[in-house]
């Protein structure tokens, strides 16, 4: 049997100077409902994020919208002191009214007091992966992005990615600083981002694919997703991460849950190989 490993994903530098491993963990789910407030089982979340370490997962990405605040708490918890290889990449940029509530807020001071606060709830004197969570359409972007700058320049954000954006605001992002990552929405069954996915190949910037699992109605029963999950003996949901692994040398998918059976389950995805033609198949399914 084959070992499970997310480092059978295969790697991927960020900004020419940071390996990851492909296959990482997005800590969303770790919260309460609406990713809101502390999870339903603390301890479970915890056993969560030190089995996806063990797993070979070296790539971690996280918000201070997250619960507020609890998603970066608890890495904290489960896992520092750090191993040396572990990538936690952060977000800011969207403040929580309530539960499900999500307003865009990229104000510098703003931006610079969130940077601060999840350095300290992380423990951390260096974010890895610093990521303006939603351009906010009320602050020119130069200052959004010229804080996120100086604070690179201090020391404190080693690399600037963006989250949800086109590929024109990418680009004049890129005018005002080195930008390695974006995360967009997409999967198997959602792919209106595949201009910029496709742009991200060409300039070599990673490419971070939120709500990886959706598989939507190319699940239903005889359908053509079953029958290749089948044949690797796998679960659809397995079958669409190695769609994305095999979609794009880029793609750093980041499936996220709250239950070490359901990790254990994604985290198998990356040792299933797929043919080009299988690749092709479901490429055109949706």
């Amino acid at each position: 049997m084959t070992e499970l490993s997310a480092t059978a994903s295969g790697t991927f530098t960020l900004g020419g100077d940071l390996p990851v491993t492909r296959l990482g963990y997005g800590a969303m789910q770790i919260t309460g409902p609406g990713v809101w407030g502390e999870p339903a089982d603390r301890d479970e979340a915890v056993r969560v994020l030190r089995r996806a370490v063990e797993l070979g997962v070296d790539f971690i990405d996280t918000a201070d919208s997250y619960g507020p605040f609890v998603s970066e708490d608890l890495i904290a918890e489960a896992l520092h002191p750090y191993p040396d290889d572990l990538v936690i990449a952060t977000k800011a940029g969207l403040t929580r009214p309530g539960p499900g509530e999500w307003l865009p807020l990229a104000r510098p001071e703003y931006l610079r007091q969130c940077l601060e606060m999840s350095l300290r709830r992380l423990r951390l004197e260096r974010i890895d992966l610093y990521q303006l969570h939603r351009i906010d359409a009320k602050v020119p972007l130069e200052e959004q992005l010229g804080v996120l700058k100086d604070m690179r320049d201090e020391g404190k954000i080693r690399h600037i990615g963006l989250s949800e954006v086109s590929v024109d605001e990418l680009e004049a992002a890129r005018e005002i600083v080195e930008i390695v990552s974006v995360q967009n929405l997409y999967n198997l069954t959602y792919r209106k981002s595949q201009p910029l996915l496709e742009h991200c190949e060409r300039e070599g910037i990673g490419f971070i694919p939120w709500f990886p699992l959706a598989t939507g109605k190319l699940a239903e029963q005889g359908g053509l997703l079953e029958e290749a999950a089948a044949r690797h003996s796998a679960t659809p949901a397995q079958l669409a991460l190695a769609w994305l692994l095999h979609r794009s040398p880029v793609m750093l998918p980041i499936p996220g849950t709250s239950k070490v059976a359901h990790l254990e389950d994604n985290l198998a995805a990356a040792g299933i190989s797929l043919t080009a033609e299988e690749v092709e198949q479901l490429t055109t399914l949706a």
